[in-house]
């Protein structure tokens, strides 16, 4: 098969953006390396590992663009580091060597606290822990002489969203009417990003030559507070509201001193015990996108639920 198109990392994003180019009628290839992702008669699946050179001209061959999708083997700062930005290396100079732009999801790290909702313009050179880890990204990004596009959303949300605040955490607790217990704050606006949105954003921006080298907001619905989601889920789902609690931050940063785990997930709490409210308008203007809105994506992403079992 000969792809334009290459997607590595076959998560919720990598899935997804690989699922929507198929079934537009386009061939990709999914490296990953277990070989794994989605059934489509127009998806090829090849085990690589992108982190190794010897491995990526072979598995590049013909694509004009390259998704780079993979995350790291752990939640930490140090994988983080050993893991993201050697094999982005790897991947950038494997596309110029062929001339592909590659296009990356993005989280909101680099933004660190801000005080009002995040906007496209607001300097991005947190660093701190993971966060600066990924301002490091975007600068070894800038530097490189392959185009590169970022495209950043908020937490995800949607079909094959695992681990995330809003998926398995949330969608099989409220459908079993288990006790929700949330990570911060349950009353503070937060944005949620349906990961369908993400995917076509980058396909759209991969299309566009006039947005590489560029770092854009996926289109992303109004915020709202945990409380009116988890709300939302059971109205979808046609359940009772479940009980709610919340997990405060002082306390997951005061087990976080004996727990490196806990204390990973306490670094990035502010994002949940304070407004953290994404503003995708001015990159919506430029992809000529807009989010779906939350009560259909909220239907596809419990129909997932059921399906695939919660």
């Amino acid at each position: 098969m000969t792809a334009a198109h290459v997607v590595t990392g076959a998560g919720p994003v990598g899935s997804t953006i690989a699922l929507q180019l198929a079934e537009s009628g386009q061939e990709v290839r999914l490296l990953t390396r277990s070989g794994s992702g989605p059934e489509h008669a127009l998806i090829e699946r090849r085990r690589v590992d992108v982190s190794r050179p010897d491995q990526l001209d072979a598995a590049f061959d013909g694509a004009s663009v390259i998704h780079h999708c993979i995350h790291g083997s752990a939640y930490d700062v140090r994988a983080w580091r050993a893991e993201l930005p050697a094999a982005e290396q790897v991947v950038l100079a494997g596309a110029g060597r062929i001339g592909a732009v590659v296009v990356f999801p993005e989280s909101l790290y680099s933004y660190g606290p801000v005080d009002g909702p995040m906007t496209v313009d607001l300097p991005r050179v947190a660093t701190r822990g993971k966060l600066g880890v990924r301002t490091d990204l975007l600068a070894q990004r800038a530097a490189s002489t392959t185009p590169t596009i970022s495209v950043a959303a908020s937490d995800f949300y949607g079909p094959r969203v695992l681990m995330s605040h809003a998926g398995e955490r949330l969608i099989p607790t409220v459908l079993a009417g288990r006790t929700m217990r949330v990570v911060g704050s349950l009353d503070e606006p937060h944005s949620f990003t349906f990961v369908p949105d993400l995917a076509a954003a980058m396909i759209r921006a991969a299309a566009t030559p006039e947005l590489w080298n560029s770092f854009l907001h996926a289109p992303t619905a109004p915020a709202i507070t945990q409380r009116q989601l988890i709300e939302r889920v059971a109205a979808t789902a046609g359940v009772p509201v479940p009980r709610m609690s919340s997990i405060p931050i002082w306390a997951m940063k005061t087990i976080g001193v004996v727990s490196r785990s806990m204390k990973e997930l306490a670094e990035t709490g502010y994002m949940f015990d304070q407004p953290f409210v994404l503003d995708s308008r001015a990159s919506e203007q430029r992809l000529g996108l807009g989010p779906t809105p939350l009560d259909t994506g909220l239907r596809e992403s419990v129909a997932w639920w059921r399906e695939n079992g919660s």
